[in-house]
């Protein structure tokens, strides 16, 4: 398919070879690729020197960025009594349980986001087969199952960002959206990029970190020095 007069007025701004660039000269270069009608999510790359098939090798977590992700998640809680009352008055756009769950199995799925107490993981766990593939059921190690659903329904309100290396060993994850402001734009990048290193697993010997790309919706990738 013959690309498009635009992507190939990109590509003319994209060094040759993979050149890693410095963060500010990639946001800076990608920028310039805000040329669409809608605003263009941005997201970022890194391939991880970790073996996917090792259960101490997978990194996976969840970051507050410090200028959000540009876009106001929808969050549901499963919770009752007090922690219900929390999730409201936090911002929790969807708060329940059984009920919650019965609408699920029904084919409901209109959320981003799914918390839960320790408490409702007997009415959360049936639905593991419906959320778990569509990266959407609670769980410890991921920070959305806990007692504390007020704090954790702010922080995802604000733009949380969550990730897990898929079979390549890649994390992907939202960093903004091309309207941002370049510094906030490349803040965001670096704090992420900072806490994905943060969890590297201590049986890794080798490299770490072999490469970081980003790029928007509909941009070519840029890959950065780190």
């Amino acid at each position: 398919m013959a690309k498009t007069k635009k992507m190939k007025q990109m590509k003319e701004l994209v060094p040759a070879a993979k050149t890693p660039l410095p963060l500010e000269e990639a946001v800076n270069i990608l920028k310039q690729f805000n040329t669409r009608k809608f605003d263009q999510t941005v997201e970022i790359s890194m391939r991880l020197g970790v073996d996917p098939k090792q259960a101490d090798q997978i990194v996976r977590g969840s970051v507050v960025l410090p200028h959000g992700i540009g876009k106001s998640l929808r969050v549901l809680v499963f919770a009752k009594g007090e922690k219900a009352t929390e999730a409201t008055e936090a911002g929790a756009d969807f708060v329940g349980d059984a009920d919650l769950a019965e609408k699920i199995k029904g084919g409901w799925l209109d959320f981003d986001v799914c918390i839960a107490s320790p408490d409702m993981m007997g009415v959360v766990g049936p639905l593991g087969r419906t959320l778990g593939p569509r990266g959407l059921m609670p769980s410890p190690r991921a920070g959305t199952v806990t007692p504390d659903i007020a704090k954790t329904v702010k922080e995802y309100k604000a733009g949380k960002v969550e990730f897990r290396n898929d079979k390549g060993g890649i994390v992907h994850g939202v960093v903004g959206k091309l309207s941002f402001d370049a510094p906030k734009l490349a803040e965001n990048i670096q704090a992420f990029i900072q806490y994905v290193n943060s969890l590297k697993p201590a049986s890794i010997k080798g490299v770490y970190v072999k490469s970081v790309s980003i790029s928007a919706t509909m941009t070519p990738g840029l890959y950065l020095q780190f």
